[in-house]
């Protein structure tokens, strides 16, 4: 745990007791701060409670009491509307913050050595982040992971070394003076406009975290990223340049620093020269070509921590790859069944669509805004996509002019349909939503696992 000192004596609020908020309150506390925490669900509370925390119902506090309110990012902070613990707050005139604020300045005043590597986009977060600390632990750095991919930032430890942290849009919105020594911008499409009320103010969060960083890492494979990229290093930022491109002519897109991907080779661009330094060839958790621009990420990260391109390539093949990320979790003859339930838009499916042939779609949830119009260009790969959840409706309208279309409702069913239709000419079962999660699951996490308990019950049934 990293105690936080900054409100050591002072009273500070808490609201949302997930993980995060567990963690943000036992660390505050750690610090010498007066804690009270609170959540709109019973349950979380009394968790809390069962923790030795103090908590009580902050709608009933003075709020100008509080040095700060610490927000848990899954709570809307401005869209669709601020919660109320928000309103409380900007009433009292005290600031609102999260967990990666708290993080990051007691980083930067009490903890010697400890540099912050931190990584933003709309996909390809989670495994850029994991490959990266892979990376560097492979090298010997001391790297601890966190932040939205799992772990809680103040649950790290205060040590020497890097910490490699997955940012999301709601996490950099209550960090207003985040300022990390490296940070990749991924890429950009439109997400969780629920949430940022336009695109423009989404790009805009996400480009806080580069435009604060000692050195940029940005995509160019997407106009708006690429526009970043020119935006900061105009204004005299080092930034390094990733992308994926088809002809090496193109390469020269990264001048005068950064890291490209043509099909599984990567190649570095530095001063003017271009050279090769790794191949993806045979790596299965790196298959695809979005896992070639997350491998051009992370390596432009570890060369801007002072790594050799090189030495890092090397521990490329041992990356063991991100749980729920096409990740494969069996095989019956010639069918691979794949658990990518972490594709939760349209856009991140399509990197599971673009990477295998023959596929058994199982699709659907909770639709993402324009629902899977834009994968229909697949159709050629896909053997039949298996409709599951609320947006079983709305996905066959969009594809049932394009491939075959079977209503399944629930994974249990779709799995079993999907597995049976497969067994007849192969090809692969793919579980890549392009949808949130809904009512039969509490997360995609929990989605993933059901997913990969399912398919290992069905063969351990077939083989026994």
């Amino acid at each position: 745990m990293i105690p936080v000192s900054a409100y050591d004596g002072s009273r500070v609020a808490v609201f949302g007791l997930g993980g995060s908020g567990l963690a943000t309150a036992r660390a505050l506390a750690a610090g010498g701060a007066d804690v009270l925490a609170f959540d709109d669900k019973a349950e979380k509370v009394a968790a809390a409670v069962e923790d030795g925390l103090a908590t009580g119902d902050l709608r009933g506090a003075d709020f100008g009491e509080f040095a700060a309110l610490v927000l848990a990012p899954g709570v809307p902070l401005t869209h669709p509307k601020p919660h109320w613990s928000v309103e409380l707050a900007h009433g009292a005139g005290i600031p609102v913050i999260g967990d990666i604020e708290l993080f990051d300045n007691e980083r930067r005043a009490r903890i010697a050595g400890l540099r912050l590597a931190a990584i933003t986009g709309t996909n390809g977060k989670s495994t850029t982040t994991a490959l990266l600390g892979h990376l560097l632990s492979a090298m010997g750095e001391v790297a601890q992971v966190g932040g939205n991919i799992g772990r809680p930032v103040l649950d790290l430890d205060p040590v020497a070394g890097t910490a490699v942290v997955e940012c999301s849009s709601y996490q950099i919105d209550l960090a207003p003076s985040l300022a990390p020594d490296v940070g990749a911008l991924l890429n950009l499409s439109p997400d969780h406009i629920d949430r940022h009320g336009t695109f423009e103010h989404y790009a805009d969060v996400k480009t806080r975290l580069v435009a604060a960083s000692g050195q940029a890492v940005i995509g160019v494979d997407d106009p708006t990223s690429a526009r970043i990229a020119e935006t900061l290093a105009a204004g005299g930022k080092p930034v390094h340049r990733v992308g994926v491109f088809d002809h090496k002519s193109e390469l020269q897109r990264l001048a005068p620093s950064g890291v490209g991907a043509i099909g599984t080779s990567l190649y570095v661009v530095r001063n003017g020269a271009t050279r090769e330094v790794a191949s993806l060839e045979g790596i299965p958790s790196l298959r695809g070509r979005h896992n070639a621009e997350n491998a051009a990420a992370a390596m432009a990260m570890a060369m801007a921590l002072g790594f050799a391109p090189e030495e890092a390539a090397r521990h490329l093949a041992t990356f063991p790859g991100l749980a729920h990320r096409m990740e494969e979790v069996g095989r019956d003859g010639a069918v691979i069944f794949v658990n990518d339930s972490k594709a939760t838009n349209a856009v991140s499916s399509a990197q599971a669509l673009a990477a295998f042939d023959r596929i058994h779609w199982i699709v659907g949830g909770v639709a993402k805004e324009g629902g899977v119009e834009s994968l229909t260009s697949f159709a050629p790969k896909i053997a039949a996509a298996y409709l599951i959840g609320q947006s079983t409706e709305l996905f066959e309208r969009q594809l049932r002019h394009h491939v075959p279309t079977v209503r399944c409702r629930t994974l249990e069913t779709a799995l079993d349909v999907a597995a049976r239709a497969a067994k007849t000419d192969g090809g692969v079962v793919l579980l890549s939503p392009a949808s949130a999660s809904f009512d039969q699951f509490r997360s995609f996490e929990h989605r993933g696992d059901v997913f990969r308990d399912l398919v290992r019950a069905r063969l351990s049934k077939e083989t026994a």
